[in-house]
């Protein structure tokens, strides 16, 4: 039957919510500083307690020295008591023996009650510690346990109390005592009070959450927040994208006649939420991000004074849509997409354009050739503040203006066009074919010098040789290009007009090939049909080619490898016929006829020796004389021609004859 101290450790874990074993070693460890204050133990002597709790005994095991004659039964025992615990202890050593004193059980009551609040007290507050330190970034739910000037205290689960201070409420929010409210868990710190829970309504990523919460495609990806900015009680901006094709991000957020945004903006107090589409370049996700004002235009400039700074350009209604009141619609946007935004009516953007044209020198060739549209842009501002109506087409004008303006272009005549076409295509022909297809990592410059200018952004050697033929200095300023660099990109330019030439000349050879020696577009298997022997001076044409046959009687391959060397034996055929072969016959083109190399090409023509007799047969194939013949093209005399080599005694063959 269960006693009272059964009842009580089971009532406490209960109340507490801690585990087994954290409770008992609370109580064994009060147990112990219970016996230390009872018998005024030392604290360097080993003590330990166990607990019984079923019954509720307490046992306590205290080390003493083995003696024979005890002087202290506090840190002494006898050898014979030891080996009641311990039956290899010997004199001298030190033993755990039980020590247990009479009514220690009432005694510890008394001493160790403030241990053991105190050790419970520990463990909850460490476990609070733990389990809200996993909850960090996340919403959680609490009643409002007591409201003051500075915020409010938030009762959680696990009896852990949270505060709210009052720049983390949302103006124009008024909670009461017994109120829910959710809130972001902001941070989580220890103390000496316990774990100090903050939280928070006025972060973003409380935001954040209440999407996530409330859509499920961002819940599982497939919808991505990619930036988030609010000003809480008023409005915030969020820009998503859609990581899979064919989902509406902006509609997934909305929802169906916008029962998902109205959920979250009743949670944070009615504040206007703006939900644009996330886009890839700058320009147009800035034009977003003003919405809902309609934007004529958008001008980036990445190197300016103050950062990077985006001139958006909107008519003249859009103006203060665009800024919105106190600045909070542009300030939004600029935060959202961390781009410096100046937002000027278009007027005024034409304005600053004009003072820009007459006063900037850089712009004074663009003045020039804009001289006209200055005026009529100067006329157009007149009445426009004079108060007279200006058009449609008066507007369109003024934009295109501006926009030409911004990205440093205007408009060319058709000469001037035609002299620009004429200035790249002469820079063209200053540069080798090849270089338009080769690496800049394969450009034969010093390793350290193509990675400088790969990540520059020179992709082909072409891009290099034009950038050092129009503006040199351009390559000197790349960062980590020094003299020595600079000398090897040199030395390559100083190699571009032989370069080009080569080109020039091999193109030049290509194109008389063709007219000179016209080969067949059939299979290049030709069978001497004559005995004769070519001359020197014979042209190659087109009675020379037939069907060759190799000993084994196979038609040899169309197309022949460079260095290969063809035998080709007559076939034992009567003068004059050509022997058909069996096997279809390949067709090359002209390109890969010309491509092959003749010289290295072997023909075997073979002479008959005419014999009298009856066995003129039989002796001609021992008599047979083999003849190698190379065809070669005599650029001079504008032909193909044939070079015999014969066999003279020996093993070696002698030198090439014409």
């Amino acid at each position: 039957m269960r006693n009272e101290f059964t009842l009580a450790f089971n009532e406490v874990l209960e109340e507490k919510g801690l585990p087994r074993e954290i409770i008992l070693k609370a109580l064994e460890s009060a147990m112990v500083s219970a016996y230390r204050r009872s018998v005024n133990a030392s604290t360097a002597q080993r003590i330990e307690a166990s607990v019984d709790t079923e019954t509720g005994k307490v046992t306590i095991f205290a080390e003493k020295e083995v003696v024979e004659d005890v002087q202290d039964d506090r840190t002494e025992v006898l050898l014979e008591e030891s080996k009641r615990y311990n039956p290899e202890a010997e004199l001298g050593m030190m033993v755990l023996v039980e020590s247990t004193p009479k009514n220690f059980g009432r005694v510890a009551a008394q001493t160790a009650r403030q241990v053991i609040q105190q050790r419970i007290r520990d463990a909850e507050r460490q476990m609070q510690l733990d389990h809200y330190a996993e909850q960090l970034g996340e919403i959680i739910s609490g009643v409002v346990q007591a409201t003051n000037a500075q915020g409010l205290s938030v009762g959680l689960e696990m009896k852990a109390e949270g505060v709210m201070l009052r720049k983390d409420l949302i103006p124009g929010e008024r909670f009461h005592v017994h109120d829910r409210v959710r809130a972001l868990v902001a941070e989580v710190k220890d103390s000496n009070r316990g774990p100090q829970i903050l939280l928070s309504r006025t972060h973003r990523n409380f935001l954040r959450r209440l999407l996530e919460t409330e859509v499920p495609e961002i819940f599982h990806g497939i919808v991505e927040i990619r930036s988030i900015t609010r000003e809480p009680g008023q409005r915030a901006k969020v820009a998503v994208s859609a990581t899979q094709s064919g989902i509406d991000p902006v509609g997934a957020c909305v929802g169906l006649r916008g029962v998902r945004i109205q959920a979250i903006v009743r949670e944070l107090h009615d504040e206007k939420i703006d939900v644009i589409e996330w886009h890839q370049d700058p320009a147009q996700f800035i034009a977003r991000a003003i919405s809902p004002a309609k934007v004529s235009g958008v001008f980036l400039n990445e190197f300016s004074e103050g950062g990077r700074t985006a001139t958006v350009v909107v008519p003249e209604d859009q103006l203060s849509l665009a800024i919105g009141r106190d600045g909070q619609n542009a300030r939004l946007a600029a935060k959202l997409t961390s781009w410096r935004i100046d937002i000027k009516s278009l007027p005024e953007a034409a304005s600053d354009v004009l003072y820009r044209l007459q006063n900037d020198e850089t712009l004074a060739e663009m003045a020039a050739h804009e001289k006209e549209n200055i005026s009529k842009a100067e006329e157009i501002l007149a009445k426009k503040a004079s108060g007279s109506i200006i058009n449609a087409e008066n507007y369109d004008f003024l934009i295109k203006f501006v926009e030409r303006v911004e990205k440093r272009s205007f408009l060319r005549s058709k000469e001037e066009e035609a002299a620009e076409k004429k200035r790249l295509d002469d820079l063209k022909a200053k540069i080798p074919a090849r270089f338009f297809e080769t690496d800049i990592l394969d450009s034969g410059l010093p390793e350290h010098v193509n990675y400088i200018l790969q990540e520059a952004g020179y992709i082909n050697l072409s891009d290099l040789v034009s950038k050092m033929l129009q503006q040199p200095d351009d390559i000197l300023r790349l960062n980590g290009m020094g003299p020595r660099a600079m000398k090897s990109i040199e030395d390559l330019m100083e190699k571009l007009p032989e370069l080009v030439a080569q080109e020039k000349e091999a193109l030049k050879i290509e194109q008389t090939l063709p007219e000179t020696a016209e080969l067949p577009t059939e299979s290049i298997e030709p069978v001497l049909t004559s005995s004769r022997e070519p001359e020197v001076t014979d042209k190659l044409s087109e009675s020379d080619y037939g069907k060759v046959t190799t000993e084994t009687d196979e038609p040899l391959p169309a197309k022949i490898i460079d260095e290969d060397l063809l035998e080709i034996e007559q076939p034992g055929v009567s003068e004059g016929i050509s022997q058909p072969t069996t096997e279809k016959e390949e067709e090359l083109s002209f390109d890969e006829l010309f491509a092959l190399q003749p010289d290295a090409i072997e023909f075997v023509a073979v002479d008959e020796e005419e014999e009298d007799g009856e066995d003129k047969k039989d002796k001609k194939k021992k008599d047979k004389k083999k003849r190698h013949v190379e065809i070669v093209y005599n650029e001079e005399d504008d032909v193909l021609v044939y070079r015999k080599k014969h066999k003279h005694e020996g093993d070696e063959w002698a030198e090439w004859e014409s």
